[in-house]
This record gives C-alpha cells, sequence and structure tokens, in this order.
C-alpha cells in the first residue's frame, strides 16, 4: 500500500496547527518541514575467513532430528544373519517350531538368569536348535519420571545375558519370536551344534 501526497490545503493546515502548538523542546533548531529519511537498506554482514577456516561452513541446514537409543526388538531386527538365511526366513515367518520353550514370566532377575543360562546350556547338550524364550512385554511404571526406563527389565536383560559367557559360545542368533509364538514378549534362539 502506498502513501497518498498532502494536498497544498493540508500543508497549509499544519503549518497553522504548527504556528499555535507550544514547543516541547524550544532549544532545538525549527525546521519548516521534518526531513523524512528514506528506509536504511539492509547490509549483508561479511563471512568471517580465516584461513581454511569460514564461520558456518559446517552447519546443517536442518537441525539435527535427535537420534535416540533403538529398542532392544529394534536393535535385535537388524542385527546381521549368523544363521542360514533361508531358515532364518522360516524362523521369523513362524514356520519353526521351538524344540524347548522356557517361560520367565513373574521372575526376578536373580532367579531369571540362572534358569536362562541352565535351560540354554542344557537345550545345546541335547543337540537342540531352535528355543523359545518367554519374557513377557513388561508392564509399566507405576509413576511416570523424568529418566525414560524401557519397559520390561527381564525383556530388555535376556538378549544382553545371551550376548555374554558362558551363553555366547552357545548361541548363534537371537531374534524377536513371530506373534504366533509371544510376538515382542518372547526372543527365538537359534543355537550352535554341540562339537
Amino acid at each position: 500500500m502506498s502513501r497518498r501526497k498532502l494536498t497544498a490545503e493540508e500543508i497549509e493546515l499544519w503549518r497553522k496547527v504548527a504556528k499555535q502548538a507550544e514547543r516541547m523542546h524550544p532549544e532545538i533548531p525549527q525546521s519548516m518541514h521534518p526531513i523524512t529519511l528514506p528506509k536504511p537498506k539492509p547490509t549483508k554482514t561479511p563471512k568471517l575467513r580465516l584461513d581454511g577456516f569460514e564461520v558456518g561452513r559446517d552447519a546443517s541446514a536442518k537441525p539435527a532430528h535427535h537420534a535416540l537409543k533403538p529398542s532392544v526388538t529394534d536393535s535385535l531386527r537388524t542385527s546381521p544373519v549368523q544363521m542360514d538365511t533361508k531358515a532364518f526366513g522360516r524362523m521369523k515367518r513362524g514356520k519353526l517350531k521351538p524344540e524347548g520353550k522356557l517361560d520367565l514370566h513373574g521372575m526376578r532377575i536373580d532367579t531369571a538368569h540362572p534358569a536362562l543360562v541352565r535351560f540354554i546350556l542344557t537345550a545345546q547338550a541335547q543337540g537342540k536348535r531352535l528355543v523359545l524364550v518367554i519374557t513377557g512385554k513388561g508392564k509399566d511404571r507405576d509413576e511416570p519420571g523424568p529418566i525414560p526406563t524401557p519397559r520390561g527389565v527381564l525383556r530388555n536383560q535376556v538378549p544382553q545375558w545371551l550376548s555374554l559367557p558362558p551363553l555366547a559360545q552357545a548361541v548363534l542368533q537371537v531374534t524377536p519370536a513371530h506373534i504366533s509364538h509371544g510376538g515382542d514378549g518372547a526372543y527365538y534362539v537359534y543355537l550352535r551344534r554341540n562339537r
């Protein structure tokens, strides 16, 4: 929207009003028409350069997306396949029937860990290849706090226990179970052959 110019009558009216008005600061010299200054043009600040260094050179245009630690099931799903790929595909689809099953529902960590060690080593000694370890999905905390805690203690601990000695030498592959065998609340554990 552009401003219109004042007419001669409006300028004359303004002069009459200005003569009758009492000045607030008489020490400042009086001028007939106030001079309107042109709008200042924005100036671009030059980038600071220091021998091979330029401010903002490596800055990304978009803010970085916060990368949170993936859940245990997501990290197991993305882990590389150690076993036969055809058998792995059948196992993920729930087509392979587990030869043994361990249910850790309701157990505490101090009883669940020895039970898991005993079960896995016994299953390997018996020549079993695929076993199912049921951890349950875990329950939500009663009071949500400021520090995020993973849901299900056993669900998060069992994959870690399976990757540590003495179970690491017996376990070939760990993956979340098919929905027909418990889904995210259970793990398929594919064992190495007993030598």
